[in-house]
């Protein structure tokens, strides 16, 4: 017999010292459909083109999925001009991030990351015995010279989002190269463009060249936002060989479901979809601008699919914010922990639903 104080199974360390991670809110007491505007999903939804690829799919669902993501890759490298040997697909763009940590990062090694990069980047190296480093981002976008000034002999990686989350601004083409240059050899630059699809400006760089001509700079990317897919999980990833070769060795040989692999083939092949989304999505980003100027609203600039805004006028705070907007069917995401202070952030919706978002807001800011 054993004692009443026996012992019993403990995670690791990292893994103990975190806590759930927690998705933005999904419902409103009362209210039967809310607008759901808190986790930056694409409001128009996927390519119908997509969704015929999914629908196809029905027949198929006995058969295991092509494990080399053969068609997926050829249509990612001739739609962005990669080469397909150097990209992996996964469950999600946040599956190939836990794969590269998993990979390289060892307990004791220290992970650097940008201020506002994606949560799950912070866990995923906490649960494999990393020591943190966070670099600030005291203008609200990442800071080259904050980030190589974190850098130490124990640094393995380092992690950035561009554009990053929950404020939606990106490292300029010119910083991007300083920060490349700037690393040693030996640590990893990983860069999440999750958002990088919607960004159109001429200094924006997403690095795909960096992976091309250095052996330590990854990319990853997301067919969850601009997309329409984030229910089906599927993200790509481009790399240089070595790091191919290393997260090949523990992917999981089907880690991408067969039907996530048609929708998004043919969701990267309609490119004018893609590119219509995305300028409705600019369109609106700066009509929502305009809209809550001289409001006491400020509007924090955003290349993403989602903005963040601060309350400026006395009385007035996220709180109350929030609150008025869930009174009038609208979820946002107030901004917590791991973000400025004092914000609420709201994805881009189709233009009406903005409309929404519009009057809303400006009732609460009129009192």
């Amino acid at each position: 017999m054993h004692s009443a104080s026996r012992l019993k199974p403990e995670p690791t360390t990292g893994v103990a010292s975190l806590a759930p991670y927690q998705q933005g809110k999904l419902a409103i007491a009362g209210v039967a459909n809310p607008l759901k505007l808190s986790s930056n999903e694409s409001m128009a939804g996927p390519s119908p083109k997509a969704l015929a690829a999914y629908r196809a799919m029905a027949d198929q669902l006995a058969l295991y999925p092509d494990g080399s993501q053969r068609a997926l890759r050829e249509a990612l490298a001739q739609v962005h001009s990669l080469d397909a040997d150097h990209i992996v697909c996964g469950n999600g763009s946040e599956e190939l991030i836990q794969l590269v940590i998993r990979a390289f990062v060892e307990a004791g090694d220290e992970v650097v990351l940008s201020q506002y990069s994606f949560a799950m980047a912070f866990i995923h190296a906490t649960a494999q015995g990393a020591r943190l480093v966070v670099a600030d981002e005291p203008d609200l976008r990442p800071d080259v010279d904050k980030m190589l000034a974190a850098v130490t002999p124990r640094t393995k990686m380092v992690i950035v989002a561009s554009p990053n989350n929950p404020v939606g601004q990106y490292l300029p083409a010119a910083e991007l190269a300083r920060l490349v240059d700037g690393l040693p050899p030996h640590i990893i630059l990983l860069l999440d463009g999750a958002y990088a699809d919607y960004v159109d400006a001429p200094d924006f760089d997403a690095g795909e060249r960096y992976v091309e001509a250095r052996d330590n700079v990854v990319m990853t990317r997301t067919f969850s936002k601009l997309y329409g897919l984030a229910g089906l999980r599927i993200g790509w990833m481009y790399a240089p060989p070595g790091i191919i070769d290393a997260v090949q060795r523990i992917r999981t040989p089907f880690n991408a479901n067969a039907a996530a692999l048609a929708a998004a083939e043919a969701a990267a092949r309609d490119t004018d979809y893609a590119d219509a989304i995305r300028r409705e999505n600019n369109i609106e980003l700066a009509r929502i601008a305009a809209a809550f100027a001289g409001s006491g609203i400020e509007f924090v600039p955003s290349a993403a699919n989602f903005y963040l805004l601060r309350f400026m006028a006395a009385g007035r705070d996220p709180a109350g914010a929030a609150a008025h907007l869930e009174a009038d069917g609208i979820i946002p995401r107030p901004v917590n922990a791991g973000g400025p202070a004092g914000c609420l952030r709201i994805t881009v919706g189709r233009p009406h639903q903005n409309d929404r978002v519009i009057a809303s807001l400006l009732a609460y800011m009129q009192g």
